[in-house]
């Protein structure tokens, strides 16, 4: 059992511009709001008028929990490790993983940057740090 993502032709764009540091999000041209995971109808009014649009990478600390235990590959070999929620400056509300910032220094509302681990497999994924202006 691998955490690596099925990456199929509909979702290969959203793959392709993390590799290249880029974290896209899906657009509903309808009602216009994004929305995540990526999907090919938007999830608030059922539209299939959706396109891919780049988001900013800026977010908040919504929640988020210490694992200190998971023996799923690869995830053991990362614990303890920050497990999180953030919401994205567009609106989405997304599960990631916060690196590079003490467990003690982590607080609510916290500005956050995407920033993109490659693993073993060459695929990059999404995670989140502090970001370099906070107060």
């Amino acid at each position: 059992m691998t955490a690596t993502p099925d990456i199929d032709a509909f979702t290969r764009p959203y793959w392709d511009a993390a590799a290249e540091g880029r974290l896209l999000l899906r657009h509903c041209a309808a009602c216009d709001r994004p929305h995540h995971y990526p999907r090919e109808f938007c999830p608030h009014c059922w539209s299939e008028d959706v396109r891919w649009t780049e988001a900013s990478g800026r977010a908040v600390l919504y929640t988020w929990s210490v694992v200190h235990r998971n023996d799923l590959p690869p995830f053991g070999d990362r614990v303890p490790y920050v497990a999180a929620v953030v919401d994205l400056a567009e609106g989405p509300r997304v599960m990631t993983e916060v690196v590079g910032v003490p467990e003690a220094d982590l607080r609510i509302g916290m500005p956050l940057s995407v920033s993109f681990r490659t693993g073993d497999d060459g695929v990059a994924v999404p995670v989140f740090t502090a970001r370099p202006d906070r107060p």
